[in-house]
């Protein structure tokens, strides 16, 4: 009669053979190489999102009005406050006012591919000067949702 504890000691060893077999007949892959896949698969997606994040004070300005119909036509300026984060942006006319007191007024921003990119709020009453944030940082500041970072809108948004 066969002892139980034998018979899995048999199988075990039979299993760690066929494991080692396996394992010696893999082709083997240069560490060099490995280490380079590695680094590419980081570093590609990290250069891509550093590109796409840079938007200059131009672009900025551009957005307000293409995210919101009463700041057409006002030719806003802006500067970096943060690069590529907050920018500060003054309006040389003033906007079609919707409301009477328009500080603390959140409006979204627009890029030029049509798509929700931030948002701006108004810092003062005639509604001149607006600070404005990029991305992420617009959603912290509570100006857009983080379901509207991204969307799609083809016009200037109005009322």
């Amino acid at each position: 009669m066969i002892d139980g504890s034998t018979e899995l000691r048999q199988l075990g060893d039979e299993l760690e053979d066929a494991v080692a077999a396996r394992i010696a007949s893999r082709p083997r892959v240069p560490r060099k190489l490995l280490l380079a896949a590695a680094v590419i698969a980081v570093a590609v997606p990290g250069i891509a999102l550093a590109a796409s994040a840079l938007i200059s004070e131009t672009e900025v300005a551009a957005s307000l009005p293409a995210g919101t119909a009463m700041l057409e036509g006002t030719d806003p300026q802006c500067t970096a406050v943060v690069q590529d984060v907050e920018y500060l942006c003054v309006l040389r006319s003033s906007p079609q006012p919707e409301i009477a007191d328009m500080e603390g007024t959140v409006e979204p921003t627009v890029d030029a591919g049509k798509h929700v990119n931030g948002g701006c709020r108004s810092l003062a009453s005639d509604g001149k000067t607006w600070r404005c944030y990029i991305g992420q940082a617009a959603v912290e500041q509570k100006i857009i949702g983080p379901q509207f970072l991204g969307e799609y809108a083809p016009a200037p948004g109005r009322g």
